[in-house]
């Protein structure tokens, strides 16, 4: 199967999808998987649900540019950049250490790279700046200039894959911009051949492109190739592993232009089938059916890669809070980024729904969601919009479905619960004022 796609043939198994339950049997049956996988697999992986459930606290922005302060006005100010995505990003850099975005912007302003380049760039490496602007950036920049490539592909090429500049020898960051370069230049030529095909056969770099040359034909997107390229699972530099691993999902029917496609072969291909069937297993015991975990995992793939203590652990957080095995089961196969979530954020969304709200758990099951929005910038603001309603005597005596409140759009809660009394000023800026948190309620 894996030599039809290398020659571009279409093949009618890479075609049909697969009934869930002959999948099951193939993952217990083949012994196609490493058998010393790597704990937890996709720990670097990052899920935005998660990401941003996690979050306990509104984030205290700095807006003091001066002494090299890395802060979300000065990503506004200097590359234009959403107040949201800075804040996203000023998250991210300000949990690994002080930050120089002066030293950084002006090094790539210096080498050829426009703004544009570089909200990409920082926006897919964030860690860009805390990065040594004198030491590894210079050097790596320098480095790669020196290859030949004029500034406009030198420029493309690195605001593709921004992680080699981070990367500390010059062989590994030549490599990997080399192939970013072969990639970019057969998508132009439409014929997807790379001059890297002449490497010694078996070699890990030979490897590499036979597997991306494979990928690219099934409909994988660049972007999607670069991730691979510079994944520390490195799923690509396989062979028979990585042959069984493709088959296995793009028989599972994963759609190859989708990011699921990405994040399952790289479960896949970092789990023996020993991990597999014990995963299988435990789901079993907390109530899943086997058709269950592999429907949960086309909609979530990083559902498999979570360690058995954080799913025995997440399971037990519900349950301690009042939800059956089947309430449990049920917010899981609807939400999967349910399980894993950190017990004191589940504790947390929970009490402040049922026991300050007084919303029912039934409600909670309902919506599972509502674990993944940010407790205190999106749920406690709306409710205490709720709530002033409900003590003016404006909402009736009893609370609004959680739905309406919580799952719909900013704009659209808005429309509902506060705009609509635009004839009473006063009532309006003061829920405007609890909904932006600019006073509690």
């Amino acid at each position: 199967m894996y030599s039809l796609i290398l020659h571009g043939r279409k093949s009618l198994e890479l075609q049909k999808w697969l009934h869930l339950r002959s999948v099951v049997d193939l993952l217990r049956n083949e012994s196609a998987f490493s058998p010393n996988p790597s704990p937890n697999p996709l720990s670097s992986l990052s899920n935005s649900f998660s990401s941003a459930s996690v979050a306990a606290s509104d984030v205290n922005l700095q807006d003091d540019q001066k002494g090299n302060n890395f802060t979300v006005s000065y990503l506004v100010g200097s590359l234009g950049l959403s107040t949201k995505l800075a804040e996203s990003i000023w998250r991210k850099v300000s949990t690994e250490g002080k930050a120089n975005p002066d030293s950084v912007l002006n090094l790539l302003r210096s080498h050829g790279f426009t703004d544009s380049h570089i909200s990409t760039i920082v926006t897919n490496y964030p860690r860009l700046f805390i990065l040594d602007a004198e030491k590894t950036l210079t050097s790596n920049l320098n480095f790669l200039q020196s290859r030949g490539a004029s500034t406009s592909e030198f420029t493309e090429i690195v605001s593709n894959v921004p992680r080699i500049l981070g990367m500390r020898w010059h062989k590994a960051v030549g490599r990997y911009y080399d192939f970013v370069k072969d990639i970019i230049e057969a998508d132009k030529s439409s014929n997807y051949e790379m001059s890297c095909l002449s490497l010694p056969q078996g070699t890990c770099q030979e490897n590499i492109i036979r597997n991306v040359l494979a990928l690219r034909r099934l409909g994988v997107p660049q972007k999607l190739l670069f991730s691979l390229l510079t994944s520390n699972f490195h799923v690509v530099s396989g062979k028979e592993r990585f042959e069984e691993s493709l088959e296995k999902i793009v028989g599972m029917g994963f759609d190859p232009t989708n990011s699921k496609f990405v994040k399952a072969l790289c479960v896949v291909y970092q789990m023996s089938d020993k991990t597999t069937e014990d995963k299988v297993n435990l789901y079993r015991k907390l109530g899943f059916t086997t058709g269950d975990v592999w429907e949960i995992f086309k909609k979530n793939p990083l559902f498999m890669a979570l360690s058995e203590k954080n799913i025995q652990n997440s399971f037990e957080t519900f349950i301690s809070l009042g939800f059956s095995r089947d309430e449990f089961v049920t917010m899981v196969k609807h939400c999967p980024q349910c399980i894993g979530l950190s017990a004191e954020s589940v504790k947390k969304k929970t009490e402040f729904l049922v026991k300050e709200m007084n919303w029912s758990l039934k409600a909670v099951v309902s919506n599972p969601a509502v674990f993944g929005y940010n407790l205190e910038k999106r749920t406690v603001r709306r409710c205490y919009v709720i709530k002033a309603l409900m003590a003016k005597g404006l909402l009736g005596t009893e609370l609004p479905p959680l739905s309406p409140v919580l799952a719909v759009t900013g704009e659209a809660f808005l429309n509902k619960y506060v705009m609509k009394h635009d004839d009473d000023k006063e009532l309006v800026a003061e829920l405007m004022a609890i909904f932006t948190g600019d006073r509690a309620s």
